[in-house]
């Protein structure tokens, strides 16, 4: 594992700009609103040739009993639990209030190399001013400017001094499982029972959830990275600047992810926003996995209940019938690690490579039995087919007159494709080319 750096302090002093500053991209949400960054959040940052992990964390509110605040102080207990270093980042423009000398009671608790980081040190005068904050306590003192970058060389150099060695780790690109879906369906609480642990805040209010958090799980002796992304609302209710980047951040994951798992809410159904967000899934060719949560509140439940909700999504997305199904209740944590097994089997089939010789036995006999037509007054043929790449998978068919291929007669070479090698929640890509 890489050794940890964790940002503390108070709310609206600059952590998310200082944590995006330090890894080098404009991952963690940065706005002036009181207290947008709510979960920790994750990413590694390189400095003279040390690799380190970097947490963000939300803004530390020792004496507030408000839900979400409750949340955020303990997602800094964690975060202080796991770090090697912390940098406690203050406001040098305003200044210590009673807010940096409660969290400075909590961080004198812990037995951990800590800097005092007096952020916003835009000019001389704030530089040093900044010496005012040694009454917090603390011996390493390092004013900068998240903004214009000021400083922070020096800071970093003092950082990878206090960091201990990381044992080396295989250089893996593990499979990334982006968990989707609306607001308050249960992905945060999904993620944290398959972790066993709460890395994520869980609440019953609706967007809790606004960056993406990206967990490290191990089952059956397997790594995943798990990414628990934001609430996804429909467009037209995205009306703050903040809900708009969660949402930007949140079509990235399903960018960058292997498995996409869809979250439904079994009592609230399938909505237009979930197919919409399938189809974005799908376009970008991830694997996908539509998942039931809190089927445990469904009443009357009997063996054709479930197979009557799979008909109603399928018949919802025509030509989608090959993403897999599956129910569970992360409350209760029931079939959770089905989930797993699933993206499993998604990731193998993505990776699959069939031998030009085989499918070109397979071509033949599905041409036999179902010939292509006659299109202006030619007779339609494929010469042979060979599967280009695989994860994800690509087959490419050359025949007279691609341009001629009827929609329904690609359905039926897909549908066959499935029918014999599987490919369960796997977006195949056809291409016809001129032979």
């Amino acid at each position: 594992m890489l050794p940890v750096v964790s940002i503390v302090g108070r709310p609206n002093v600059g952590k998310s700009t200082i944590f995006n500053r330090l890894i080098g991209q404009r991952k963690a949400i940065v706005h002036d609103e009181y207290g947008v960054t709510r979960d920790r959040h994750y990413g590694e940052s390189y400095w003279n040739g040390v690799d380190f992990t970097v947490i963000d964390t939300g803004g530390y509110l020792p004496d507030d009993m408000d839900v979400m605040v409750v949340g955020i102080r303990e997602q800094v207990h964690i975060a202080l639990e796991e770090s090697d270093v912390v940098l406690f980042v203050v406001d040098s423009e305003h200044g210590i209030n009673t807010l940096d000398k409660s969290v400075a009671n909590l961080l004198r608790q812990q037995d951990k190399p800590l800097i005092i980081v007096p952020n916003k040190a835009d000019n001389d005068e704030r530089r040093f001013n900044a010496s005012e904050f040694y009454e917090l306590g603390f011996d390493e003192l390092f004013p900068i400017s998240a903004i214009s970058g000021t400083g922070t060389g020096e800071l970093l150099d003092r950082v990878v001094e206090l960091l201990p060695e990381s044992a080396p780790e295989a250089d893996e690109e593990l499979p990334k499982l982006a968990f989707i879906g609306r607001p308050n369906v249960g992905k945060s609480s999904l993620v944290n029972a398959l972790l066993n642990d709460e890395r994520s805040i869980v609440t019953d209010i609706a967007g809790t959830t606004r960056d993406s958090i990206n967990s490290k799980l191990n089952f059956n002796g397997k790594d995943y990275i798990l990414v628990d992304t934001a609430g996804l609302r429909k467009r037209v209710k995205v009306k703050e600047n903040i809900e708009f980047y969660s949402t930007v951040r949140t079509e990235r994951a399903i960018r960058d992810c292997d498995v996409a798992i869809l979250i439904l809410d079994a009592e609230r159904g399938f909505e237009d926003q979930d197919k919409r967000v399938l189809r974005e899934a799908e376009k970008f060719n991830k694997g996908l996995i539509i998942v039931l949560n809190k089927w445990d509140l469904i009443e009357d439940k009997d063996t054709n209940t479930v197979k009557e909700f799979e008909e109603y999504i399928y018949n919802s997305v025509p030509q989608m019938n090959y993403i897999p199904v599956v129910t569970i209740s992360a409350i209760n944590k029931k079939r959770i690690h089905r989930v797993i097994e699933l993206a499993d089997m998604v990731i193998e089939a993505r990776t699959k490579q069939i031998s030009t010789s085989e499918l070109n036995n397979f071509l033949e006999e599905i041409l036999s039995d179902r010939p292509l037509p006659m299109k202006r007054g030619r007779q339609l043929k494929i010469q042979y087919m060979t599967q280009v790449k695989s994860d994800p998978p690509v087959f490419k068919f050359f025949m007279n007159n691609p341009q001629d291929m009827p929609p329904n007669y690609r359905r039926y070479i897909e549908n066959k494709i499935r029918e014999k090698y599987s490919f369960t929640g796997v977006p195949i890509t056809m291409v016809f080319r001129q032979k």
